[in-house]
């Protein structure tokens, strides 16, 4: 049993000192292939420090001095804009092109408009409601349509009344603006 336990890894030492010519090959096509240098490192450009100082400005992250807020609202006291306290109403969430005109109610002198919102639901307005993405307030209801004077941005800070008519729609047709 001693000899057969030296046997067995005597054995297998054995298959290691096969030829290894193949390898012997390789390692030196490996050496021929491979460069005797390497390329230097390219050249680190030369770091320009530059000095930022702006203290002579307002940082970003302070409050605005009392007086540009002032010089701001007098600039924009004589412009047209909507108010910002009014408390939206429900038709305000929708563009004026997702609402329709399906119809008109009257009572005691009041007309008041039917106006289908994108979301199928029915609404009843009438002068003063508003309506529309852009302050929309309507100025008139009669039976085939409805004034609405929106507040359009000029882009200045400022804002331009700008007229639109929400037409009255059959039952099988899309609404018209003009």
């Amino acid at each position: 049993m001693k000899k057969l336990a030296i046997l067995i890894p005597l054995f297998f030492i054995a298959g290691c000192f096969d030829d290894t010519s193949d390898l012997k090959v390789h390692i030196a096509e490996v050496q021929a292939n491979t460069p005797k240098q390497i390329d230097p490192m390219p050249s680190v450009p030369v770091f320009n420090h530059f000095d930022y100082s702006v203290t002579s400005l307002r940082s970003p992250f302070d409050i605005p001095r009392p007086e540009a807020i002032q010089e701001k609202i007098q600039q924009m006291s004589g412009c047209l804009s909507p108010d910002p306290r009014r408390r939206k109403q429900p038709l305000e969430k929708f563009s004026l092109s997702d609402l329709t005109m399906r119809g008109t109610l009257g009572e005691l002198g009041i007309t008041w408009a039917l106006v289908e919102a994108s979301d199928a639901t029915l609404h009843r307005v009438a002068v003063g409601n508003y309506l529309g993405l852009y302050h929309g307030r309507i100025t008139d209801v009669s039976q085939n349509n409805v004034k609405v004077i929106e507040l359009i941005p000029d882009g200045a800070g400022c804002w331009v009344e700008r007229e639109t008519v929400v037409a009255m729609v059959e039952s099988g047709s899309e609404g018209q603006r003009k």
